[in-house]
């Protein structure tokens, strides 16, 4: 069974799409949120789960059940998914 993935992103960021491409290339089931495209309140809200879990608030903030990976390190997510 696949752990839940989160993966929180800017809609600008190369560095997010290329962890949108590599999730998609890895054919595995994401929940994605834009957080630069969201309501302020919303941001906000998110912005807090982000930093509970990251407290750069970087991005891309990928959380694979219980693991949280900051950026594009393709050794770590495959670790996280088991592949």
């Amino acid at each position: 069974m696949q752990p839940s993935i989160i993966l929180y992103t800017l809609s600008t960021c190369r560095v997010c799409k290329a962890t949108k491409k590599l999730l998609d290339e890895l054919a595995v089931a994401y929940e994605r949120t834009d957080v630069d495209l969201l309501k302020t309140e919303e941001q906000n809200a998110i912005l807090e789960k982000i930093k509970a879990a990251n407290p750069r608030g970087a991005f891309p903030t990928l959380i694979i059940g219980d693991t949280i990976i900051v950026g594009l390190r393709e050794a770590e997510i495959r670790k996280a998914l088991g592949l």
